[in-house]
């Protein structure tokens, strides 16, 4: 009969109290004048019985315990899958360990050929460059590349016997301002600070926190450069607002008037696609307008008021009115460094990103700024 793990706990626990009771009774009667040596001598024949068996017995259930944490402990750690080594990679990576070669490899780096530079960049491209946020709304509508030293023509197609350059106004634009967009290299620097109860805790907290912090930094720097009014320098082709790029105005005496005018002055070969943005206080008191106190328009879609779908920032203090695929967004993330620092005083840990992209509006006659012009 097979005696399990718990019997033979009580078996140890019954030897270890009769053990114990002889002993005692040998300290008390060894001490008795009274008691015959020959007693005695039995007593402690009977203490190493009971003694051998209690370790016998002890020494099986310790090592059947043993067995059983070595089996509890493969099943508690089973091998990670593909997403959560990854996951577990990043983490690390982000905390500033020293990564394993195998770590190496789940983030795109094979150590051999590029030394570890290409690290952070792929999971950049992966995780947050190539992935749209709900943050910025231009991310839904414009091209988002990540191409080192990228060239794109003005027009992609033409037509020999019908050429779509000539339309009079791209075909100045083009005149003006040759047939090929070269993106530029503009820095711009990323700061995440991780306290020490993320950065301790878990991978996966860690991870969504850096990666929604770059998200949320990356979205704000381009609709920040998109819809400049006074762009820093270097930045100015970057903004939709800049007398460089010269997006022309159309006025209206209702900014309803305008943005219909703006939209209606583009041109059919881009008509397909026309988006409207515009901040949301601007767009609310046009609806007040329209509506004259009544609470009918409120409820309805945009492209039903205005017939074109709208996209708010807050950025956008004039209504930009255009097909979004003729501006896009670039980005070298062969180029992107990071650094990482505490600052011991606060208890936190800063992780940077270094990162160089372009915003360039490839055809400004896609594009009209609404402009509301009071008539006298």
């Amino acid at each position: 009969m097979t005696i399990t793990l718990y019997e033979k706990k009580q078996n140890l626990g019954t030897l270890g109290s009769q053990l114990k009771k002889v002993n005692e009774e040998i300290a008390m009667k060894a001490g008795d004048p009274t008691v015959a040596d020959k007693d005695l001598m039995q007593l402690q024949e009977q203490s190493e019985s009971l003694e051998k068996r209690y370790n016998m017995l002890k020494e099986q259930v310790e090592r059947e315990e043993a067995e059983q944490r070595a089996k509890f402990t493969k099943t508690k750690t089973p091998t990670m899958t593909a997403e959560e080594k990854l996951i577990h990679a990043k983490a690390e990576f982000y905390r500033g360990q020293k990564l394993s070669s195998d770590y190496k490899q789940v983030l795109g780096d094979d150590d051999s050929t590029t030394h570890g530079s290409k690290l952070l960049p792929v999971t950049i491209a992966n995780d947050i460059i190539a992935e749209p946020t709900d943050t910025n709304p231009l991310r839904d509508d414009e091209l988002v590349t990540a191409v080192t030293n990228l060239e794109r023509p003005r027009i992609d197609v033409t037509i020999d016997d019908d050429s779509f350059v000539n339309d009079q106004e791209v075909a100045k634009e083009i005149g003006l301002k040759g047939d090929t967009v070269k993106f530029g290299r503009n820095k711009t620097k990323l700061k995440v600070a991780i306290s020490e109860a993320i950065l301790n805790g878990t991978d996966t907290n860690l991870v969504e926190h850096v990666n929604a912090q770059l998200q949320a930094g990356l979205a704000r720097k381009e609709k920040k450069v998109a819809f400049a009014e006074t762009a820093k320098p270097g930045e100015e082709e970057m903004s939709f607002y800049s007398t460089q790029n010269n997006i022309k105005k159309v006025s209206g005496s209702t900014l309803f008037d305008a943005i219909t005018q703006a939209a209606g002055d583009i041109a059919d070969e881009f008509q397909s696609d026309i988006k409207v943005y515009m901040t949301r206080p601007d767009y609310l008191k046009m609806i007040k307008e329209l509506s004259n106190g009544a609470v009918s328009l409120f409820g309805k879609a945009p492209e039903e008021i205005l017939g074109y779908p709208v996209r708010f920032t807050e950025l956008a203090k004039k209504p930009v009115v255009g097909n979004f695929k003729y501006a896009q967004l670039n980005y070298e993330i062969s180029s992107a460094l990071y650094e990482q620092w505490k600052d011991y005083d606060k208890g936190v840990n800063n992780f940077q990103l270094t990162a160089w992209f372009d915003h360039k509006i490839l055809l400004a006659s896609a594009f009209r700024i609404a402009d509301v012009v009071a008539s006298k």
